[in-house]
């Protein structure tokens, strides 16, 4: 199945594909032979399995924990992150004083999930705890003194902030100046200059040692839920006829860790492994009818998660109603459930078509910039606050280089730009965001590796690119080799099959830290080609024996990749990209989702 004559050391450019039409060197990826027999014998796996499990760097003896990842074995002690006992601690207390508690939540899809676990565990308990989400473009992220103020006219005495306030300084002290407790659940990356919190969780605070620094804030919440129950059977309310059973709410926790891209290793791997089985049961009356306006067939996958219910969610928050996912995530009235889900579905339609005007305006500054560039900046007057990180995704994945997309507002007192960045593995996006703040030259920003969101100076963008361009220059340079395309094995298109496909299904969930498998096949003609959907290529592949691959390309029709394809018999072409099984009107076939070409001499 796996051509091994055409698989060169793991250190040379596999086929000689030096540069392929991505701009990227083609490379096997590592294996070690010996453990890929040995996981292969032991847990009785197919060679091509094995080879896979290998290369992502499992030992035999972890890999049938990796192929079925389970909480039990990954799951930390609670009390290992720093003040997660205090912050359990004081929810109980305001829970048996009868005080009302306020949960505080991001506008984007991990905000949600997190805000739906922790208001249906209160709810369990009688509490039902109202939840507020910022307006992104009225009020921006995280706490404000505004937000805290009108939470506490409402009669919030604890307020719980989930996936943000770790850097909300100055709101938390108005917070707690008007009376509000107020713990901070969040994930991102911090400094030792921790705000005024009765209580501050984040695994990415500096003096936390827990190493639960790859969680979401939906997994932060959900090791949360279990805190609360253990301090709950210490006090003695709970019990074993009253103990929530917190796997009632893993499929949330699932769903923010896709969403949010963090790496799915270790405790992400068992929560979205656990939690799309979980999900798949479609009992969530809320993720049913988003599943219905979206089209998910069959059982969830990530790519349900991270591509179909995922945007939906997003859509409230970038250009509606910020707290619509919160309410549909929460409800168990189907009819409202049903009015939701169509709502959101319309604002993501609609949030779709601004993100292509402004993906088209910020992609033709960027190709204006110098290639020795180590960021790409772009920035427009009125582009839309709501659309601009997914813009970056797009623009991150074309150019592989770290890329920001600000939107400029001149019509405040004071003109204003909010700017929302993606970045490549190895370099740290969210660490010169948060330096950049350090030496003035931002309002506001952080993040964490992989993104991170700032509030700049419109006068000040020029001299925020020149210092961004220094500091992740030598960044960049060390991590161009690791961004080199990676493949499992070279294949030939007989060995494109079904079987394959649900091979490799056996290894999921795939995503950030646990890379899909990718496969070459080399010296294919393209035998059909076309343009399908807004921006997508449908094609055939054929190799020199007659066999043939179908495949599809996403969002490549204008693209080099694209117009290599649609140029449908001229030339050879190595091909390479990801084996999937296309379910459609209840048949499954095989399928290349293609990644990369590189131009293979006759």
């Amino acid at each position: 199945m796996v051509t091994d004559t055409l698989a060169p050391t793991a250190t040379d450019a596999l086929l000689g594909v030096e540069r392929s039409l991505s701009g990227r060197k083609w490379r096997l990826r590592p294996a070690d032979d010996t453990v890929v027999a040995m996981i292969a014998r032991q847990h009785g796996l197919p060679d091509a399995l094995a080879r896979v499990i290998a290369a992502r760097g499992i030992p035999a003896e972890a890999a049938g924990r990796y192929v079925m990842p389970r909480l039990r074995d990954v799951f930390p002690d609670p009390s290992s992150l720093a003040d997660m006992d205090v912050a359990a601690g004081l929810i109980w207390d305001a829970l048996e004083a009868g005080r009302q508690i306020a949960i505080f939540a991001d506008y984007d899809v991990d905000g949600a999930t997190s805000a739906a676990q922790l208001h249906g565990w209160l709810k369990h308990f009688g509490c039902d705890a109202e939840i507020y989400i910022p307006d992104r473009i009225e009020e921006g992220y995280g706490p404000t003194a505004a937000a805290f103020s009108t939470l506490r006219e409402r009669g919030a005495e604890l307020v719980v902030t989930l996936d943000c306030g770790a850097a909300a300084h100055e709101a938390l002290k108005h917070g707690a100046g008007i009376g509000l407790d107020i713990i901070v659940v969040d994930h991102h990356l911090m400094d030792a200059d921790f705000p005024p919190a009765a209580a501050l969780v984040n695994p990415n605070r500096p003096d936390d040692t827990s190493g639960c620094g790859h969680l979401a804030a939906a997994g932060v919440t959900f090791v949360l839920l279990a805190a609360l129950n253990r301090e709950g059977r210490r006090r003695g309310a709970v019990t074993p006829g009253n103990e929530p059973d917190l796997l009632q709410w893993i499929d949330l926790a699932a769903l923010g860790t896709v969403c949010d891209v963090v790496a799915l290793t270790g405790l992400n791997r068992a929560l979205v492994a656990q939690g799309l089985r979980a999900m798949s049961q479609w009992a969530r009356t809320g993720l049913r009818a988003l599943a219905d306006v979206a089209g998910v067939d069959g059982p969830a996958s990530t790519y349900h998660a991270g591509f179909l219910l995922g945007p939906r969610i997003n859509a409230g928050g970038r250009v509606g109603r910020s707290d619509l996912g919160a309410r549909l995530l929460t409800t168990d009235d189907t009819g409202l459930a049903a009015r939701l889900a169509a709502e959101l579905d319309a604002l993501n339609a609609e949030r779709r078509a601004i993100e292509a005007q402004v993906q088209e305006a910020a992609l033709a500054q960027i190709e204006r910039q110098g290639a020795e560039r180590a960021v790409l900046v772009a920035s427009g007057e009125g582009w839309h606050p709501g659309v601009i990180g997914v813009v970056a995704g797009r623009l991150k994945d074309r150019f592989s280089k770290p890329v920001i997309v600000i939107g400029v507002d001149r019509t405040a007192d004071r003109p204003v730009g909010k700017g929302s960045g993606r970045s490549v593995p190895g370099v740290n996006l969210g660490a010169a965001i948060a330096a950049a703040r350090s030496e003035g030259l931002l309002v506001a920003g952080g993040g964490h590796a992989m993104a991170g969101g700032l509030t700049v100076d419109p006068d000040r963008i020029n001299e925020l690119v020149a210092y961004l361009d220094d500091r992740l220059g030598p960044e960049l340079d060390r991590a161009t080799d690791a961004m080199a395309f990676e493949a499992d094995g070279v294949l030939a298109a007989s060995g494109v099959t079904a079987d394959l496909a649900e091979m490799l299904e056996r290894a999921e969930p795939y995503g950030q830290g646990n890379p899909e498998p990718r496969f070459v096949l080399p010296r294919m003609r393209v035998s059909f080609a076309k343009r399908v959907g807004a921006d997508h290529v449908r094609f055939s592949l054929q190799d020199t024996s007659g066999a043939t691959v179908q495949g599809i390309s996403f969002r490549t029709a204008d693209t080099a990749l694209g117009e290599a394809l649609l140029a449908a018999g001229e030339g050879l072409w190595h091909v390479a990209g990801r084996i999937k099984l296309d379910t459609w009107q209840g048949r499954r076939r095989v399928q290349l989702q293609l990644d990369d070409l590189a131009t293979a001499h006759e």
